[in-house]
């Protein structure tokens, strides 16, 4: 595709959205094409604008998925309410909604086992043949936008899966101790062929999605969990056969990972993972400078305080920003944590130049 080049006439703004507790107010201007080929064209190395983080897109996590509602992350036509979430997720470990955290934590002080080499005999697989896969599909027909990227949020990757099984320190044990990392590899090879088989059904229930958005935290605000060469021979090969069998089906593979990864990025990218976003404690300007042309980076602009700037002076951050990040043979996407910051002035003054620069 051939971007179209910018033309003043697009700045018209079409729609006015008022903001929301996740999203900051903005307009829709006159785009040149839908947003979801904006971001089409971004993963072919063909970027029409800067894409932000979950602003051109549509999240599906259906309440058929166990997890959905365990996470209290139900993303569907029908609303839901977080405050009704917790309980059981598919292999029937218990969760627990915070409401002041906003989201859900395993159940602490009972773990399923603290030697994992008991798994065979106390894990208990879901059935996902007796999940309503065509009752979801037939009430989200609607749902998925045809103007927007729609990616499937699936929570509860690898290491996230091994906690709620063991807790924090006896999953980090497992994962380094010789008389139990066979287990977890045994482990984690069927859980992907569980993972494989659920996105399967999504592929084949919702054809309508463009991509997939898999969840596995790897890190705290300071540091990664574990080192990179335990990532490496315990996570990265699971995680590469669910890459390849999405890429298999055309679709886009997202990794939202929280916490310090600096050190695990060269992982994510053998992983075979499209994207990343990484949270705020990370030098995202120097991971965009490290490995962005190898995995598409989310990229933070550099700070200031929306309440004292000028508009003149946020303009100037969007057009720092943009001339630096908004590069046709290099691009990137706005950070999630960046929509705290962006005024009306810098997405107006972000949208123009990122235009000017990609179309260039």
């Amino acid at each position: 595709m051939a971007v179209p080049k910018f033309d003043p006439k697009e700045m018209e703004v079409k729609e006015e959205i008022p903001a929301s507790p996740f999203m900051p107010a903005r307009k829709v201007y006159s785009y040149p094409v839908s947003p979801r080929e904006a971001v089409k064209g971004l993963l072919r190395g063909e970027p029409v604008w800067q894409v932000a983080d979950m602003i051109e897109t549509r999240l599906l996590s259906p309440r058929i998925i166990p997890d959905a509602i365990a996470r209290s992350f139900v993303l569907e036509a029908e609303p839901f309410d977080p405050n009704t979430g917790g309980g059981p997720d598919m292999f029937g470990m218990i969760w627990e909604y915070v409401p002041v955290a906003g989201g859900s934590m395993i159940r602490p002080g009972k773990p399923l086992m603290e030697d994992f080499n008991e798994w065979p005999d106390k894990i208990v697989w879901p059935d996902i043949e007796t999940w309503d896969w065509e009752g979801s599909a037939k009430a989200n027909a609607s749902y998925l936008d045809d103007s927007k990227f729609n990616v499937c949020w699936f929570m509860t990757g690898w290491y996230e899966r091994l906690i709620t099984f063991m807790e924090f320190e006896n999953a980090a044990l497992a994962l380094i101790d010789e008389d139990q990392k066979d287990a977890v590899k045994a482990f984690f090879d069927k859980a992907t062929d569980l993972y494989i088989r659920i996105f399967d059904k999504f592929c084949t229930h919702f054809p309508a999605l463009d991509g997939f958005c898999i969840h596995d935290d790897w890190g705290s605000q300071k540091e990664t969990f574990f080192a990179p060469s335990v990532a490496n021979e315990m996570i990265v090969p699971y995680m590469k056969r669910v890459t390849d069998f999405l890429h298999s089906k055309g679709k886009h593979c997202n990794l939202h990972s929280c916490g310090q990864l600096m050190k695990q990025v060269p992982n994510i990218i053998a992983a075979g993972w499209d994207s990343w976003g990484p949270q705020a404690m990370n030098d995202t300007h120097k991971i965009y400078d490290l490995f962005g042309d190898k995995l598409l980076i989310g990229v933070m602009p550099d700070p200031f305080d929306p309440e004292t700037s000028t508009e003149e002076e946020q303009r100037e951050a969007a057009r720092r920003y943009a001339d630096r990040f908004c590069n046709p043979q290099k691009p990137s996407y706005l950070n999630l944590n960046a929509l705290k910051i962006s005024t009306p002035a810098f997405w107006e003054e972000l949208y123009r130049r990122s235009r000017m620069n990609y179309s260039r």
